[in-house]
């Protein structure tokens, strides 16, 4: 909402600078965004009057004029301007002058002939013959008003205004109005609100006699007020109404059409006005549209209509889409003699679905969406009719029509002095309470507060103990320090989740965050089977498309879908991980149950299975998770049978990996080999532990062995590690595997593997006898499992 210094004063007697204005009115509760004037960038341009005109010697096109500009001699300009003579006033840019598009103006010559300056257009002005309807659009800007040579060109046609721009909360509609910043401004420094009453002389006759006006949605019209207007004459506003209109950023059209401008902008209650001619049968019926029925509205663009939507018609068709825009067939033009002034109150909700669906947000829309005041409809109507006698644009008719379908009664509420001051930490009495309220239009019936009716925001008594504490002034209430205890911290499962992301991280993955919906076609794409459980999923009632029409079960095409992207974006090498939710359904009467997944995946020449497979070992070792067990699998449809494994502690399933089945790379357009794991968080965290022992230094010398065996390939190797592991029991102190050769010495379908142990007692040394002992034991284990020393 933009405020017109010029026209606040109107209401309100204020002798302060912008920034002590915007500061103090921000600091009452109405943001001020920023100021400016209307001249901040136009420079040293300034009025002249023409003494001569002559003829350039070295161009037909030019024309050389001595220009008075206030100084004692006159100056010389060079202009191809035609549009002027002798005595003329024109807007004369001197040497380092700016324009209003910031271009800059030396001296200079033309043709061999000094020019010290320029004449300017009104587009050099940053103006349009809206602005100025006297003026010629594309030529010289001649001026007609009164000024005199060496005038600033500001200051000589108005373009002086200071203008503020506000932050208006939608809670508060009564601010999107100049009455009701300047009454914001008025209680904010403690200045007398100067609002007056409009004064209409009227001629005879009565707008009933040609007028009939008819409700039939009372439901979506709270207040319809018609008056008419004979003898109207369509002109240019005068020039203060123009310049108001300007700094407010409306473009002036003609009288008529400014007045119902300029009262939405006061009064900040929309108007419209109809050509009488148009209105059949002087019949004015507010009513829901018929399913089909259509109008084109003001600016060319048919509109089809739908029984939900509000329409202002006579007695064979609409002529304004109520609270939106008018008619085109019912708009003021220069052949218009009588009009028809409407003010009236449509309901928000009704405005802001039919500028939604009919694509077509206006002033008005904007307002009425915010919920009006209806008792404002009346005197915005009169303050119409009184500019219209003001500017003598036509004779008003003695009386309104009035459909009035809401209570005028004052909302109440009670004063309570007690929780308020308590509430916000002051001490004033009900009086100095009331001397606040009274300021923004409160009316008091003993102890009750009488809530002015533009006011639809104060509802609960601490709306109320927010108006005293604006006016009171916030930095004028003591600071308390806070009760209880405010200190916050991480939870266990915060940390947890803190540092498995922060492990990702440092192993070089990128976070990513995916949507919870998914199609159902995802689950063919990664080869699911038809009878797998998995396909039960939660559907949504209202998806925003069908690729997000279900609820996930797995997270796997999630992942996908983001490498498929980076793939086909020709990024090498990615690395991507998600903490995701998975959603497996319950009964029709319960939530689903919530899954928490960790679920990484990467592709590229330089990763393989065993790269992911040790971001596994690295995060579970960071955890502090050391009993865990890797088994390869073959019972994962999405993964490549022979290149899949799972994780398990404890014997609990805690997670898959492997890589993804050629077949389902191909249905995700990725030509390369991609390795995924997922995993349970849940498991994670019930085996994460914070919990850390101290462990003396060794005083005992260590004992070191290499053993080397045979065993089938299939045997893997982690299970060979805890064999031996179990075997060493206490002593062991590390196990190393450094050797896996296979080849013809060894035998088909065999592998060596050689493993280095260190043997250490924390409380004796280690004797031959009991070295040999352990090893004994570990062979004897390790033959059972049909392994063999080499």
């Amino acid at each position: 909402m933009n405020l017109s210094k010029k026209w606040l004063n109107d209401f309100v007697d204020l002798n302060i600078s912008p920034k002590e204005f915007s500061d103090a009115m921000t600091m009452s509760g109405s943001k001020v965004e920023c100021y400016k004037y209307e001249n901040d960038i136009i420079n040293n341009i300034v009025v002249g009057q023409i003494l001569s005109i002559d003829t350039h010697p070295n161009a037909d096109k030019l024309q050389i004029c001595k220009v008075n500009v206030g100084k004692d001699e006159p100056i010389q300009i060079v202009t191809a301007a035609k549009n002027m003579k002798v005595n003329d006033k024109v807007p004369v840019a001197l040497h380092k002058s700016t324009l209003a598009d910031k271009t800059k103006i030396t001296k200079g010559k033309l043709r061999g002939v000094e020019s010290f300056g320029m004449f300017c257009s009104l587009k050099e002005l940053g103006l349009t013959v809206n602005d100025f309807p006297y003026a010629v659009e594309d030529g010289l800007f001649i001026i007609e008003e009164d000024c005199s040579p060496g005038d600033d060109i500001c200051e000589a046609i108005g373009l002086n205004d200071l203008c503020f721009e506000f932050e208006i909360t939608s809670n508060r509609p009564d601010c999107f109005s100049v009455i009701g910043l300047a009454r914001e401004a008025a209680a904010t420094f403690n200045k007398d609100f100067k609002l007056k009453t409009p004064k209409i002389k009227s001629t005879s006759g009565d707008t009933a006699d040609l007028l009939n006006v008819t409700v039939d949605a009372p439901d979506l019209c709270k207040a319809y007020c018609a008056r008419i207007v004979k003898n109207v004459k369509i002109a240019p506003s005068p020039r203060w109404m123009r310049e108001r209109l300007r700094s407010m950023g409306v473009r002036p059209i003609n009288n008529i059409v400014d007045i119902t401008n300029y009262v939405m902008l006061e009064y900040g209650q929309p108007m419209h006005a109809f050509d009488f001619n148009f209105v059949k049968d002087g019949k004015i019926i507010v009513r829901r549209a018929k399913n089909g029925e259509s109008i084109t509205t003001l600016d060319g663009v048919k509109h089809t209509l739908t029984e939900n939507q509000l329409v202002i018609a006579d007695s064979c068709k609409p002529m304004a889409i109520a609270g939106v825009m008018g008619g085109e067939f019912s708009g003021i033009n220069d052949n218009t003699t009588t009009i028809v002034f409407e003010s009236a109150n449509f309901d928000p909700v009704s405005v802001r679905t039919t500028a939604r669906d009919q694509a077509m947000r206006t002033d008005s829309s904007a307002r009425y969406e915010k919920g009006l005041d209806p008792n404002n409809c009346i005197p915005a109507l009169n303050r119409a009719c009184e500019l219209i006698e003001l500017l003598n644009a036509g004779d008003v008719l003695a009386k309104e029509v009035s459909v009035l379908n809401f209570n005028y009664d004052k909302k109440r509420l009670p004063l309570n002095s007690d929780f308020i001051n308590k509430f916000l930490n002051i001490n004033l009495s009900k009086n100095e309470m009331k001397s606040i309220l009274s300021k923004i239009g409160c009316d008091f019936d003993n102890d009750d507060i009488l809530i002015p009716t533009y006011r639809p925001d104060l509802i609960h008594k601490v709306d109320i103990a927010e108006e005293i504490a604006r006016f009171y002034g916030y930095n004028n209430i003591a600071t308390t320090e806070l009760r209880g205890s405010a200190a916050g911290k991480y939870s266990k499962r915060q940390k947890f989740d803190a540092i498995v992301k922060n492990t990702m991280l440092s192993l070089g993955f990128n976070e990513i965050m995916t949507y919870s919906f998914i199609s159902p076609k995802a689950y063919d794409k990664i080869l699911m089977p038809k009878d797998d459980s998995l396909r039960n999923s939660v559907k949504i009632s209202n998806p925003l498309g069908e690729d997000t029409g279900i609820m996930r079960t797995t997270a796997i095409p999630s992942i996908l879908d983001i490498l498929s992207r980076n793939y086909s974006n020709r990024n090498t090498d990615v690395k991507l991980f998600e903490v995701a939710k998975e959603y497996i359904p319950n009964t029709p009467d319960t939530l689903p149950t919530e899954k928490n997944k960790l679920i990484a995946g990467l592709y590229g020449s330089n990763f393989d299975f065993f790269d992911l497979k040790g971001t596994i070992e690295t995060l579970l070792s960071t955890l502090f998770i050391n009993d865990y067990n890797v088994e390869s699998s073959s019972d994962f449809y999405s993964f490549h049978p022979g290149r899949c494994a799972k994780f398990t502690i404890n014997g609990k399933n805690l997670g898959i990996i492997g890589e993804i089945h050629p077949t389902v790379c191909e249905n995700y357009s990725i030509q390369s080999r991609v390795y995924v794991f997922d995993l349970d968080m849940d498991t994670l965290f019930q085996n994460y532990t914070t919990d850390k022992t101290y462990k003396a230094l060794p005083k005992f010398p260590a004992v070191t062995r290499d053993i080397s065996f045979v065993c089938d390939d299939d045997i893997p190797v982690l299970k060979l590690k805890n064999t031996i592991a179990d075997a060493c029991k206490q002593f062991l102190e590390n196990l190393q595997l450094f050797d896996v050769y296979k080849g013809e010495q060894i035998g088909e379908n065999k592998k060596s593997v050689a493993f280095n142990i260190t043997l250490r007692s924390s409380d004796y040394t280690l004797n031959e006898e009991q070295v040999n002992k352990i090893m004994l034991n570990v062979v004897k284990n390790l033959e059972k499992m049909g392994a063999k020393l080499r």
